[in-house]
């Protein structure tokens, strides 16, 4: 079983930057895609961005450009380094990973962007 720790989350000013990390530990061998989602107050979970070890990384439209994952395998650690964020970035953000035919979820860590 995966277990998943988010960090990095915080209070920040309107054109301001923010890096989330997420730690797996336990049965790590072979995760595959691990993604960031975000959920807004009142709002649905949505994807942000995914990477695949030694691929691509893709993105959901409105972070292009401002949004960049990353993923160390020898930390089992994937981060969100998230800049240029707008008010509208604010949300609980949570970490995923695929393992085994099953997605793991982090308990999330909370973003806010406000002046």
């Amino acid at each position: 079983q995966v277990q998943l720790v988010e960090s990095g989350g915080g209070l920040v000013q309107p054109g301001g930057s923010l890096r989330l990390s997420c730690a797996a530990s336990g049965g790590i061998f072979s995760i595959g895609v691990m993604a960031w989602y975000r959920q807004a107050p009142g709002k649905q979970r949505e994807f942000v961005a995914a990477i695949r070890s030694g691929g691509r990384p893709n993105y959901v439209d409105s972070v292009k450009g401002r949004f960049t994952i990353s993923r160390d395998n020898a930390k089992n650690t994937v981060y969100l380094q998230m800049n240029s964020l707008k008010p509208e970035d604010t949300a609980d953000y949570y970490c995923t990973a695929a393992q085994g035919g099953e997605i793991y979820w982090g308990q999330g860590t909370q973003v806010t962007v406000s002046s």
